[in-house]
């Protein structure tokens, strides 16, 4: 899926910082494991644990099922 949208330039944002905006808060929401997060931004999954600390997100799997995407995802 594609997603075009428009961001009014005085946000100050570009096209990377919201998609890892997007990704983070899909993480957040429990939509997405930190691994994969990481593996969507082409980053390790160490880089996309910082970048929580930066949106002020709280690191925690949600389920066992969170924690076995992770570890697959670390291993492909």
């Amino acid at each position: 899926m594609k997603i075009v949208m428009e961001i009014p330039e005085d946000l100050g944002l570009d096209e990377n910082e919201v998609k890892i905006a997007t990704i983070v808060k899909l993480y957040e929401l429990g939509k997405t494991s930190s691994g994969r997060a990481s593996k969507l931004l082409g980053i390790s999954r160490i880089e996309f644990l910082d970048l929580l600390g930066k949106y002020k997100v709280q690191i925690y799997p949600n389920s066992e099922e969170d924690i076995l995407e992770d570890l697959k995802n670390a291993y492909t």
